[in-house]
């Protein structure tokens, strides 16, 4: 599982947990707060009841029939009221008052007339001179029939003579709530989802530059031309340093063991030519022997000499890490220089060399560019037959340059395709000639990677070889 894939799991997680038992939490409190804003209301009224009341009253108790009359009027009249989600058309305002003993002397629901309410919370303790207040369900365990009651006591001279207890049945207040909970519900959904998103950026920041550092390493690993990338914060920053690091004193090892094993291969056999050619030297031989073996020393300490050279530009140009001073150049004007450089070796063979170069321009190493092409144009020399014909064409499409050398040559076995680029890898010459260096296209593709680009070798149906090399576009 990726880090990416594990990163977004554990983000989800915590989100849908923590919104879970937020919302949760949230819609648990929501009927708590309706009733207690019902509870304040049920305060005032009972306390204006019993102020009413308290005009009335006498040392036997309040006088109830003026309330009697007010019920009696109000829940006669008829009435509609849209209070957001909620339709009233009746008054469902509950209040009772009874004696100074409990007893229920007016009950606006006409019920409970004469029953003793002495035990009940809120004229109990009301009674005592307390703030009494109950919550009653007429059905145990529905929410549907709970009823709040406040009560209030009613004085004459100073002393308690009754109690009023004013009540709101809780049914309104659960339409209310449930309508609050769908709203509230449809807010933690829309943000929810916003939040989510925010994760999910968050989380696509914090991995991307994981990712390009990831494919840095892998590129490194792979042997393909790679570049640090950007970094953000200091720790990631610090992360990329560590891995630049690593790689430079892993690569400086393994350059040197490379190149240690790299010209120990190179000149193996030449060195043993040459020993051989030194051997029968020392014997008495004919003058015409001795010359040709001479001429095989000079000819196997040349190529021993040009190998050198070459796996020193091969190991400078693996080492960089970035090109020089770059600057735009015309492809036309490489391709011809390349071409005049080669020239006077086509003409010894009596070739062609034809350029055909469209308009475009790169950004690059002028001198790199050219021995690039150099070097393609040396390799198709060596594999062309004498009096023949090499093409090189620029051409530019799709944002990139494409430099294309084609030959007429026997082209390349499809065993030896695969590896034409590798270092040391050489195949004969036509006509029975010593193989090359076999650092000629390791060059190229060197430079090529350099640049940013690549580089492709392929047999051609009507025969021979096309070679490309291909930089982006300027």
């Amino acid at each position: 599982m990726s880090l990416r894939v594990r990163l977004l799991l554990v983000l989800l997680t915590i989100y849908c947990a923590g919104g879970y038992f937020i919302a949760r939490w949230t819609l648990d409190q929501v009927r708590p707060r309706y009733l207690e804003s019902m509870e304040e209301t049920l305060v005032d009224a009972a306390v204006l009841l019993a102020a009413q009341l308290e005009t009335r009253a006498t040392a036997a108790g309040p006088d109830v029939a003026g309330l009697r009359e007010v019920f009696a009027g109000a829940q006669r009249r008829e009435f509609e009221a849209r209070i957001f989600s909620l339709r009233k058309t009746g008054i469902d305002l509950r209040v009772y008052v009874t004696d100074a003993a409990g007893r229920v002397l007016f009950d606006s629901m006409g019920q409970n007339e004469g029953a003793d309410f002495s035990r009940w919370n809120d004229v109990h303790r009301t009674l005592r001179g307390q703030y009494g207040a109950r919550s009653t369900r007429d059905v145990a365990g529905d929410d549907e029939t709970q009823v709040l009651y406040v009560a209030a006591p009613i004085r004459h001279d100073g002393r308690v003579v009754g109690v009023v207890s004013a009540g709101k049945p809780a049914r309104n207040i659960n339409a209310l709530v449930a309508v609050a909970k769908q709203r509230l519900l449809l807010g933690f959904a829309i943000g929810g989802l916003l939040l989510l998103v925010v994760l999910l950026v968050v989380a696509a920041w914090v991995i991307a530059p994981l990712e390009r550092l990831t494919a840095y390493a892998q590129a490194v690993r792979d042997g393909r031309a790679a570049t640090l990338p950007p970094l953000p914060g200091r720790t990631l920053h610090d992360l990329g340093t560590a891995f630049e690091e690593m790689r430079d004193a892993l690569e400086g090892r393994q350059h040197a063991a490379r190149y240690t094993q790299a010209v120990a291969h190179g000149v193996k056999a030449p060195l043993a030519a040459i020993r051989g050619a030194a051997e029968l030297l020392g014997e008495d031989l004919p003058a015409a022997e001795r010359t040709r073996f001479l001429e095989n020393i000079r000819g196997e300490s040349a190529r021993i000499q040009q190998m050198v050279d070459r796996l020193l530009e091969l190991s400078s140009l693996e080492t960089r890490k970035a090109l020089g001073q770059t600057e735009v150049v015309t492809a036309a004007d490489l391709a011809r220089e390349a071409a005049a450089a080669m020239q006077p070796a086509f003409a010894v063979r009596q070739m062609r060399l034809n350029v055909e170069a469209g308009p475009a321009t790169v950004r690059g190493e002028r001198v790199l560019l050219r021995e690039a092409l150099v070097n393609l144009l040396q390799n198709a020399l060596e594999f062309s037959p004498d009096d023949g014909e090499v093409t090189l064409t620029v051409r530019a499409q799709d944002g990139r340059v494409e430099f294309v050398v084609v030959d007429h040559g026997p082209g390349v076995p499809d065993y030896a395709l695969p590896q034409v680029f590798d270092r040391f890898y050489s195949l004969p010459r036509p006509g029975g000639s010593r193989k090359s260096t076999g650092l000629g296209l390791a060059l190229v593709r060197e430079i090529a990677h350099l640049h940013g680009g690549g580089a492709t070798l392929a047999n051609r149906d009507g025969g021979g070889a096309c070679a490309t090399l291909w930089v982006p576009a300027a």
